[in-house]
């Protein structure tokens, strides 16, 4: 058996591709291993009778991120994509008929607020204010840096800017400080879906979301997240790295003479293997019980995030009210994270979010149409047979019809996805979609280590670890993995591990 590569990454999501970069630009011999035909993961793209659409993630978030990543290998986002910032930022429609759009600019929205409650348009910028703060004090110190263990995180820096952090509220009681409407409270709120939690769970740390949404703003690259995806593969290539589709990895053993991994096309060996997987999945599915850190006890006990209903449409004709992104809320959206959280079942009265890219970027869909994609957040682990997706699709678009846009009877071209895709296509623990959320014993340290313990010579890479879910975290993760691989490239200890 031969050596063929120095680092294997196993999975061609955000977070493996931006590690294949790193890695290679240090010089390391990388192979990228992907199970299914392209790129991307869960931020991959669907393409069906000339409508595209993004698979997941929808939302181009924290531009700094993109900007200092392609910066650090001597480009920018400019020569990698075109991007245009969407204004308004993204619309909602509240099911009792109310509307508000968001627009660019945070000075234009603030008055707006007054409307809902008196005074919110100062305790808005006070949010704001303190919100940015937080995320410049949060970026600096606790997602940029690399920190290998809780000894690194025991730095009395830190410490001094944790205690200076909100920390141990949740989001829901930090906002309170500052608007009492339950409306402004959603618009300030919405944002913890993306992170998997509600704002019930989640520390208020993640006030810094609010700096991202309302100062940084959204926006869009041209192309979808494909453009994004292509331009990380790109870029991987041109440093270096072998990219291989259609790949699937079946196991993984750490040995002495390096990582083996069991493949359809036999078995190949690699001195450092970083996994763009989940560590559940890796875990449970790829490495002999001896090597895994955790028994099946601990990730039954984690907080996973939301899974969640897709529904992917090819409409003919208008789709007014809805813009480039939408949000449609129920007044009282207590109900469904309760649902999802606490007592997991379908949702009776959905929040949900729908993204129509052709809006602004007609490569999405033929002329004429548009292309729709429905995002509805569920509990992980929920049965979600035929009649179940059906029932979910027909009070979605019976919802939308009563907020104007009545897709039915227009719909040329669909397609859904649920638990079961999350849990079979991407090995997402009890489908979640998100993977673990950003509870307060699951931020930071608390999150699942870049090393393997129990399997030297193995990594993690993406959402599920430090620093944590989202397109911009992500591609900070594969920094932080690389990081982890080189600091022990000097010494590989196995002297523990069978021949």
């Amino acid at each position: 058996m031969t050596v063929d590569t120095s680092v294997a990454i196993l999975g061609g999501g955000i977070g493996g591709l931006s590690a294949a970069c790193y890695l290679a630009d240090a010089g390391v011999d990388v192979t990228l291993l992907e199970q299914h035909d392209r790129l991307g993961g869960v931020a991959g793209t669907i393409t069906i009778d000339g409508f595209r659409f993004d698979a997941g993630p929808s939302w181009y978030l924290m531009p700094d991120v993109f900007e200092r990543f392609f910066g650090q290998f001597g480009t920018s986002v400019e020569a990698a994509y075109d991007l245009e910032r969407l204004d308004p930022s993204y619309r909602i429609l509240w099911k009792d008929g109310d509307q508000l759009d968001v627009p660019a600019d945070p000075e234009a929205l603030a008055p707006k607020l007054n409307a809902y409650e008196e005074g919110a348009a100062e305790a808005f910028r006070a949010y704001l204010d303190h919100a940015e703060w937080v995320h410049d004090l949060a970026m600096e110190r606790f997602v940029y840096p690399y920190r290998s263990g809780l000894r690194d995180w025991l730095d009395p820096d830190v410490l001094r800017s944790g205690q200076a952090l909100p920390l141990l509220k949740s989001m829901d009681r930090h906002v309170r400080h500052y608007v009492e409407h339950p409306k402004l409270r959603q618009l300030l709120e919405y944002k913890l879906v993306f992170l998997g939690g509600s704002p019930y769970n989640t520390p208020a740390l993640y006030t810094l979301m609010g700096h991202v949404d309302f100062n940084q703003g959204v926006y869009h690259p041209v192309g979808g997240m494909q453009a994004l995806v292509d331009a990380l593969a790109d870029r991987a290539r041109h440093l270096g790295a072998t990219i291989e589709t259609g790949t699937r990895v079946t196991g993984v053993n750490a040995r002495r003479d390096g990582v083996r991994l069991s493949t359809a096309t036999g078995e190949r060996t690699a001195r450092r293997v970083v996994a763009n997987a989940s560590p559940a999945h890796v875990e449970q599915n790829l490495l002999p019980a001896s090597q895994r850190d955790h028994d099946d006890s601990y990730w039954e006990n984690r907080t996973f995030g939301p899974s969640a209903y897709l529904l992917y449409l090819g409409v003919e004709g208008d789709v007014d009210p809805l813009r480039h992104h939408t949000l449609i809320l129920p007044t009282n959206w207590d109900p469904h994270f309760k649902k999802v959280f606490d007592e997991p079942a379908w949702p009776t009265d959905p929040a949900y979010y729908v993204h129509v890219p052709s809006r602004t970027d007609p490569s999405f869909a033929p002329e004429g149409h548009h292309s729709v994609f429905v995002l509805v957040p569920i509990a992980p682990g929920l049965k979600d047979g035929d009649a179940r997706r059906a029932w979910m699709r027909d009070k979605v678009l019976d919802d939308l019809a009563r907020r104007g846009a009545d897709l039915r009877g227009r719909i040329t071209v669909e397609q859904d996805a649920c638990v079961s895709e999350f849990a079979t296509r991407y090995g997402r623990p009890n489908g979640t979609a998100l993977g673990l959320a950003h509870t307060l014993r699951q931020t930071g340290p608390l999150r699942p280590s870049h090393r393997a313990a129990n399997a030297p010579g193995l990594y993690y890479v993406g959402g599920d670890t430090t620093p944590g879910v989202g397109v911009p975290i992500c591609l900070i993760s594969g920094e932080h993995a690389a990081t982890a691989v080189m600091r022990d490239w000097p010494s590989q200890s196995s002297s523990d591990l069978p021949n």
